[in-house]
């Protein structure tokens, strides 16, 4: 455990947050051996894993070095007219609009910015019509500022693959149930994908003050506790 254990009320009972402290997770990893390895000596009955977004892309090899990236004529283009997202810089950079664009190809890229201007023309600024269109691999890309942890600090970081197949397969694994959750320290929380006895709602609320941080911690995972009485 890296950071002191944090207590949290949702829905009138007390849940302790556990944060665990890996190693820097590479592609060579493989996130089942990690939360086995890293939570054997204190995860208890009942305990519910979390999982950040970020390290788990990191595992299947979803962290872009920005020099890697060829940005084309259309992320040249549509990057700048992408509104600023309320928790971060989102695809307002050329980079991570490519990486969406290699993700959610060129049609679907379009047809988002013509929606989001569409709605903006008739006053609904702010309303993420761009990214509901854009769709969820679109909207969980990173930044390449986003992350302090050296190498990734000069990657651009895309969502994790199959999020909810991943947490169901470690909940199969490992007894207990599991989340992926997209999460910072400004507001944003936002489960992605869960084990199949997984309350969206509850997680988002017992996860909303993000326990686990937005630096260089280390604590990709967070084990989530009811407190007994």
């Amino acid at each position: 455990m890296s950071r002191n254990p944090k207590i949290i009320n949702v829905n009138e009972k007390d849940y302790l947050r556990i944060t665990v402290k890996t190693k820097i997770l590479t592609p060579e990893d493989d996130m089942l051996t990690i939360v086995r390895e890293s939570t054997k000596d204190i995860i208890r009955e009942n305990d519910i894993i979390s999982i950040s977004e970020s390290p788990l892309a990191i595992t299947q090899g979803r962290a872009i070095p920005v020099k890697d990236i060829k940005i084309g004529l259309l992320a040249k283009i549509l990057w700048r007219f992408v509104s600023k997202v309320k928790y971060g810089i989102g695809l307002r950079a050329p980079t991570s609009m490519q990486c969406a664009i290699d993700e959610v190809g060129h049609f679907r890229m379009l047809w988002a910015a013509f929606v989001g201007a569409m709605a903006r023309l008739i006053g609904r600024k702010g309303k993420g019509d761009f990214y509901r269109i854009a769709g969820m691999q679109a909207a969980l890309i990173d930044a390449a500022t986003t992350s302090p942890v050296p190498p990734y600090e000069n990657c651009v970081i895309k969502g994790p693959k199959n999020p909810g197949k991943v947490a169901q397969n470690i909940k199969d694994s490992l007894g207990h149930e599991c989340t992926i959750m997209d999460i910072n320290d400004i507001g944003g929380c936002w489960m992605i994908g869960g084990s199949d006895g997984i309350n969206k709602d509850f997680m988002e609320k017992v996860m909303k003050d993000n326990p686990q941080g937005q630096g260089d911690e280390l604590t990709p995972i967070c084990l989530i506790r009811p407190v007994k009485k």
